[in-house]
Order: structure tokens, then C-alpha cells, then sequence
């Protein structure tokens, strides 16, 4: 993770030197020399750090250097994130801190006492093999537990008791728990045999209201708008009475026997032959649940875990080069100790090497010396990462911000990566081209898992396995934290996470908002689901989801270089006059136009011209509002060629020659692939381009 801030403050340095040269503006008097000298000193520093981190698990001095050196490069990159911002305001920002010096030098001088193996070489992120997502659930091994899992499903009718028939699959992290419990709960026999099945993520901590919630909303197929646990439970008492239902609680780790008792009680009411399927991997959650049957899980043999390595790292591959490495591939393979995702991921990982060198160099990794590396971490995983480039590698340690079993959306994932500026590409790329290599590089090591893809086949969503998620959280311990808010934990709030960068808070329903988090001064991404939100600010936050605003300020319009702006679930009825000039928008959600036309900070329909750069989806409304066709005109739709979604809203009080005629002016470009038109007259006609010819997709 180090090498990777490294790496972002030198980018950002580069840019700040970039930027004065093309806009011909001085920042501070001798920026320039001091710039290039800590350019030296952080090259320097980063040749070191391969070995460095490989070091940090076994010598402690080599891991305190490298946080120490993490957080002076990030109060490094709070500064020149400062020089940016007044290089875009165009002004001369004397004022301005310099970079801590003494601080970067004295690290500097530090890592000789380490005598580390320097290395020059700056990896890129492997291009993106085609077909490199496949299906190894086939591969699996697990026959055998699978049938005996159905069996137990399908097993008949249980007595009829104040008692519930749960079976518990027990076994230790990455060893294919989850996988036999989803093989299980989509086959097709178990579908048709249960009148209701539900999936719940419950991880840690077990909180009672989440997960009957979460099991309600399975149940009604939508949202729940309960915030009463006694509520929630009686509406699954009702829902599940005399109905065979399947519920799947994967990933509980509690031993709280008062905890479980809660949910419990909501799921006695349905008909014999209903089930519970737990995973866990502590056999005294299965005996603190009254487990009826416990299925221990372990390891694949030696034969089903070299067929699933081989499975995927030979995947497309010639007969003569699977020859060639075959022999190394098993003794590769028998380094997983049968764990199905060591396999899968040192598999996804020999997948993109084709050198035996490479091969070689893995097999006799000194990684493998290390027995226990640190608690849920496992040797395959490390390999994998510090296979990764430095790029990638800041990418995927930044994941840890989610919480366990969350769903990952691809493209806000994407935008998050370039809010923090992890995507400094070239300026022939798109930054969200290259995000979306980095995306399919981590896919294709197996790292995200769980995906789900729209009807062309390309990933919108994924989730990390919990024991990747682990591996994200240790790279940034102290960095990212995930926090339930409640009472008791804002005082340890308050001493412990001073130093946070990003932060995702969590509450079971709508509670006050943290006082303590005013006292992050160092945050960058913030998500506060449920909490109610006062006044906040902090010159370095630049993700939130804090969506409460009604109106966006009139300085919106200074920010040249916003890509994004999503207004879902936001109250904000118009938009500041000179919205126009943001010129690198490439979402805009909602442009809502109103109808004063004799205030002068009203943003009309004419801002779109110069927005092309739109791509995506973009609601209209407020067409009304627009004076006539000319004026409808200047928006320019049909040169939006990235522009696949278009809603035009509230036609209504246009007369109908009027609505035609803005119609008509409202073409879009022909690339356009969904159209609505809402609160159009009937009798009026459609504007001709709505013809098949004008509109082919």
C-alpha cells in the first residue's frame, strides 16, 4: 500500500509542475525546486518498497517505517491537493504549507539502516485477457457434500415442534462454505420444493433488526419501510405461516445466544419441511443455534485441488505450453493446503503468466516461509497482490471502505478510484476507460467474486470474499474504517480513528449523526447510510453520499474539472446558472428547468450545448418551462453521441404547436437507445425524428 501512495504523490506532483507550465501561472516562489527535490527523494524511497513490504511481516521496525511513511505521504498529498486547487482558481496561494521536509528526509535517511533490495522497475496493470471471468463452480469438488446438503434439504417433513431444523456447514475461511450452500440453494429441485427461499449476509456483527429486515425484504421482494423490530417480526410471522421456506444465514460468527433468540422467534411459524442453512466457521455458533445436523467441510483432496488450479491457470491454453508447466502448476497447487479460493486465486494468478521463469519464481516465492502471516491472511492472496502494480494496487486496498458482503457497483466503485485521483491516465485514455482495465485486472485474479452482469454480459456488480476483504483492511489499518454508530462507540470513536482517510458509518435506523466526526480533519470519503446529517465540512472530503441538499451553489459552476454529478434521491430543483462550463461532466442525472425567467441565476436549456461529454442517462424536465423551439434548440442533443438515455419530462402547459415545434428542436444523436417522453399531448404530433430511421437502436 505504500509503494501505491507513493506512487500517487509523485503523479500529483507531476501534474502540479504540468499544470503551471500550460496555464503559465506561479504558485509559491521556488515550488519548482522544491518539487523536483522531493520528486528525487520519493523515486528514491519507492525503490525500495517491493522489499519493504515483503519485510513488514516479519520485522516490526520495517512495519513502523512504512506507516510512518504512509501517513507523511498522505499529509504530502493533502498539500498538493492544495496546490491544485489554487492552480485552478489561477491565483498565487502564498499562503500555502510547504511540503513537511524534515519529516520525508528523515524517513528517507532511515531506510538504509534496512539495507532493502532496491528495484527500478515500475510494473503496469496486465491488459485484460479475454473470457478471463469463467465459472469454476463446476470445478469445485464437492459432489459428494452437495448431495448430502440436498438430502437434508429435501429430507422430509420435521416433527412438528417448537424447534427449528438447521443445518450448519462448518469450516474454516475459503473453503467453499458459501459456494455449497449457493450450488445447493439454486438447484432446481430445492426451488420447486420450497414455497419461499431467502439469502441473508450476516457477517459481523449479528445485528437482529438488519437481518430480519433483511429477511422481510427478501420475503415481500422489495424494501422494507419498518424501523420496529416487533413490527418487522410480525410481518414475517404472517408472510411465512404455514409456508415451506428456505433461509440461508451465510457467514455468522456470533456465539450470543440472547442475539440469535431474536431472530429466531419470527421463523417458528412456518411449515414442516422448512429449513435453516448456516455457514460458519466456528463449530460454537453451530452449537449455540441448535444446529438439528452439522456438515464439517473440509479441505479438497490433493487431486480436486491441482484439477481446480489447473482448471483456470491453464484456461485457453496450448498442449504444448500446458506440458511445460504442468509439473510446476501441481506443486504450485499443492501450496494451497485444499483451500478452494487459495486455488482459484493462485490459479487466476499463473493464468496471466506464460514464462516458465515465472512459474519457477512463484513456486520458490520465500512468501511461502511464512507459515502464519497474520491472522485470515493467506499466502496465495499476498502473491496475488504483490503481483498487482503499484496502481492497481492503492484500487483494490481502497475496497476495504465497503463492508463485508456488500454489493460493489462497478461504476461507482470506478468513480471512487477517480475521486481520490488513482486514475491519473494519460490524456488519449478516459479516466473511466482505465479504471475499467483496473476493474477486469482484479476480476481477472479473482479477487472480486459474485457478479452480476447486465443483458449484454458486461459486470455491473460484485462482492470480495470476506477473507480478500481482509486482506483489503490490513493493507489499511488505520486508513479505512467501518464503523456502526451507536451511543457507546463515539467516545472510542473519538481517540481511535483520528487519522482516518475514508470512513463508512452504518446504523441500524435513522439516529443522530457523530459529533466526533468534525475531528477527522484528514477524510476523504465519507458514507453515511440512515444518519441524519448537519452542517459539515472538511477541505479535503471529496466523495460523500450525503444526499439531503435542495439547492447546489452558485460557485458549482467553478468547478472545472466535476465528471460527476448524481442527483438520485437528492431534493434540488434547478441548477446554477453556468452549469455549461462544465465541460468535463460525464454524468448529470436530473436538468431541471423552471419557469422564472426574470431571475438572472436561472439555468435555461442552452447550458447542455457544450456538454458532450454526457454519457450515460440524462432526465429533462420542466420542458414547459422552455420559452420556444429556438431556445430548445441551443441545447444541441444531437451532437450528445454518448448519450443512450433520454427522459423528456412536463410538456404539459405547452400549447400544441409549441410542444412540437420543442420537440421537434429536442432531437437527439442517433446512438440513443432508450426514450421517454412523459406528459405529452395525445392529439399533438410526434416530432419526426421519433421515426424508426432517425432512432435504429
Amino acid at each position: 500500500m505504500a509503494d501505491a501512495l507513493v506512487s500517487i504523490v509523485l503523479e500529483r506532483l507531476a501534474s502540479v509542475l504540468e499544470q503551471q507550465i500550460r496555464q503559465q501561472v506561479t504558485l509559491v516562489v521556488g515550488v519548482k525546486s522544491e518539487v523536483d527535490n522531493l520528486k528525487s527523494t520519493l523515486q528514491s524511497i519507492r525503490a525500495v518498497l517491493g522489499d519493504a513490504e515483503k519485510r513488514q511481516f516479519t520485522e516490526e521496525l520495517v512495519k513502523v517505517w512504512l506507516e510512518r511513511l504512509k501517513d507523511i505521504s498522505y499529509q504530502m498529498d493533502d498539500v498538493v491537493d492544495g496546490w491544485n486547487t489554487a492552480l485552478l482558481k489561477l491565483q498565487i496561494a502564498a499562503e500555502n504549507p510547504g511540503i513537511p521536509k524534515p519529516k520525508i528526509n528523515a524517513i528517507a535517511n532511515e531506510r538504509n539502516q534496512f539495507n532493502f533490495v532496491s528495484s527500478s522497475t515500475i510494473q503496469q496493470p496486465h491488459r485484460r485477457i479475454t473470457s478471463s471471468v469463467i465459472d469454476v463452480s463446476q470445478f469445485c469438488g464437492r459432489d459428494a457434500d452437495i448431495n448430502i446438503i440436498i438430502g437434508k434439504l429435501l429430507g422430509g417433513s420435521c416433527q412438528e415442534s417448537s424447534s427449528l431444523y438447521i443445518i450448519s456447514i462448518v469450516g474454516m475461511g475459503g473453503i467453499g462454505k458459501t459456494t455449497l450452500a449457493q450450488l445447493a440453494y439454486n438447484h432446481e429441485k430445492v426451488k420447486s420444493y420450497f414455497h419461499e427461499r431467502m439469502w441473508v449476509c450476516v457477517s459481523d456483527p449479528f445485528d437482529p433488526m438488519r437481518i430480519s429486515r433483511a429477511i422481510l425484504e427478501a420475503l415481500q421482494k422489495e424494501s422494507s419501510g419498518f424501523h420496529d423490530l416487533e413490527a418487522v417480526q410480525q410481518k414475517i410471522c404472517t408472510l411465512i405461516a404455514d409456508k415451506k421456506f428456505l433461509l440461508v444465514l451465510d457467514d455468522v460468527w456470533t456465539e450470543n445466544y440472547e442475539l440469535w433468540e431474536q431472530v429466531e422467534s419470527s421463523l417458528k411459524g412456518g411449515a414442516p419441511g422448512s429449513r435453516i442453512l448456516v455457514t460458519t466457521r466456528n463449530e460454537n455458533v453451530s452449537t449455540m443455534m441448535g444446529t438439528t445436523y452439522k456438515h464439517p467441510l473440509g479441505e479438497l483432496s490433493k487431486e480436486q485441488c491441482r484439477s481446480l488450479f489447473s482448471n483456470i491457470a491453464f484456461y485457453g491454453r496450448s498442449r504444448e505450453k500446458v506440458e511445460e508447466l504442468e509439473n510446476i502448476g501441481r506443486k504450485i497447487a499443492d501450496k494451497c493446503r485444499g483451500l478452494p479460493l487459495a486455488a482459484k486465486v493462485l490459479g487466476s494468478l499463473m493464468r496471466l503468466k506464460d514464462n516458465k521463469e515465472d512459474w519457477e519464481s512463484i513456486l520458490n516465492n520465500e512468501i511461502w516461509q511464512l507459515d502464519v502471516i497474520e491472522k485470515h491472511l493467506s499466502t496465495p492472496l499476498l502473491l496475488s497482490y504483490y503481483d498487482l502494480s503499484s496502481a492497481v494496487k492503492r484500487c483494490f486496498s481502497y475496497c476495504a471502505v465497503f463492508p463485508k458482503d456488500q454489493i460493489i457497483r462497478k461504476d461507482r466503485l470506478i468513480k471512487l478510484w477517480m475521486a481520490n485521483s488513482y486514475l491519473n491516465s494519460r490524456e488519449s485514455i478516459e479516466m473511466e476507460k482505465t479504471g475499467g482495465d483496473y476493474f477486469e485486472d482484479l476480476v481477472s485474479r479473482s479477487l472480486f467474486q459474485d457478479f452480476r452482469r447486465d443483458d449484454e454480459g458486461n459486470i455491473i456488480s460484485c462482492k470480495m470474499h470476506d477473507i480478500v476483504h481482509d486482506l483489503a483492511q490490513y493493507l489499511t489499518k488505520n486508513e479505512c474504517f467501518i464503523l456502526e454508530i451507536d451511543d457507546e462507540k463515539e467516545v472510542r470513536m473519538a481517540s481511535s480513528f483520528q487519522k482516518a482517510r475514508h470512513a463508512t458509518l452504518i446504523s441500524a435506523g435513522r439516529v443522530g449523526f457523530p459529533s466526533t466526526i468534525h475531528n477527522l480533519k484528514y477524510l476523504h470519503t465519507l458514507f453515511a447510510a440512515h444518519l441524519v446529517i448537519p452542517s459539515l465540512l472538511n477541505p479535503h472530503l471529496i466523495y460523500s453520499n450525503i444526499c439531503l441538499l435542495e439547492k447546489l451553489p452558485q460557485g458549482m459552476r467553478k468547478l472545472i474539472n466535476l465528471r460527476h454529478l448524481e442527483l438520485y434521491g437528492s431534493e434540488v430543483s434547478e441548477l446554477p446558472k453556468g452549469i455549461g462550463r462544465l465541460t468535463s461532466l460525464r454524468t448529470l442525472t436530473r436538468f431541471p428547468i423552471i419557469g422564472d425567467h426574470f431571475r438572472r441565476d436561472v439555468c435555461k436549456i442552452g447550458e447542455l450545448k457544450n456538454l458532450n461529454s454526457l454519457r450515460g442517462g440524462l432526465v429533462i424536465s420542466g420542458i414547459a418551462n422552455v420559452k420556444d423551439a429556438e431556445e430548445a434548440g441551443e441545447a444541441e442533443l444531437k451532437n450528445k453521441k454518448h448519450l443512450h438515455h433520454l427522459e423528456l419530462r412536463d410538456f404539459g402547459r405547452l400549447a400544441s404547436a409549441a410542444s412540437k415545434g420543442v420537440a421537434e428542436a429536442l432531437q437527439p444523436h442517433q446512438n440513443l437507445k432508450s426514450l421517454k417522453i412523459s406528459d405529452y399531448d395525445a392529439a399533438t404530433e410526434f416530432p419526426s425524428w421519433i421515426a424508426a430511421s432517425s432512432l435504429p437502436n
